[in-house]
């Protein structure tokens, strides 16, 4: 079965909450978290809840849900069953939102804290996962590296985050 990681800017994207994400932006992060939702794509979710309380950090547990709440509570509901989630073992480390399972590569230095828990899961998991992707420029400035390091990226919205100028290869940044 195919596998994924989802950034949390994908179910923001999904309840319409990203200014830069335009109808086919929005139209591409709600058909990728439906593939999930319909037992399409393993999500892949780690076992040291960083990943669940980031989605619930920006998401809704309540009230009448947007399309990016529903994954949220689905997720939530389906964070044990095997047949919907992998949950893989991720090791923090110093400095803070750093990970062991994370590539040890000087290019990839400048990459953000905080979605390096996306990139521990994705190496961790034994299913090859493709990490989705809306908004977030970063993953696009340091796609080659991470790629280079077994990172695979789906830019669901490559119009949003691609730039003018080359990739960064994670210095001078």
């Amino acid at each position: 079965m195919k596998a994924c990681v989802v950034d949390v800017n994908v179910a923001v994207v999904a309840n319409r909450k990203s200014p830069q994400a335009g109808k086919n932006c929005i139209e591409a992060c709600l058909s990728a978290l439906e593939e999930i939702k319909r037992n399409r794509c393993l999500l892949v979710i780690d076992d040291r809840w960083r990943i669940l309380p980031e989605y619930s950090r920006n998401m809704s547990k309540s009230g009448q849900p947007e399309p990016g709440d529903a994954f949220l509570k689905w997720a939530l509901a389906n964070q044990s069953n095997p047949r919907c989630c992998e949950r893989v073992s991720i090791t923090p480390t110093e400095p803070p939102e750093d990970y062991a399972e994370f590539p040890r590569d000087p290019d990839l230095d400048g990459f953000d804290r905080n979605d390096r828990k996306y990139v521990a899961a994705a190496l961790a998991s034994r299913n090859s996962p493709e990490v989705l992707n809306a908004v977030d420029s970063d993953w696009w400035d340091f796609r080659i590296p991470l790629e280079r390091n077994g990172v695979r990226i789906r830019f669901l919205c490559p119009d949003c985050v691609q730039r003018a100028r080359p990739p960064s290869t994670g210095t001078g940044r």
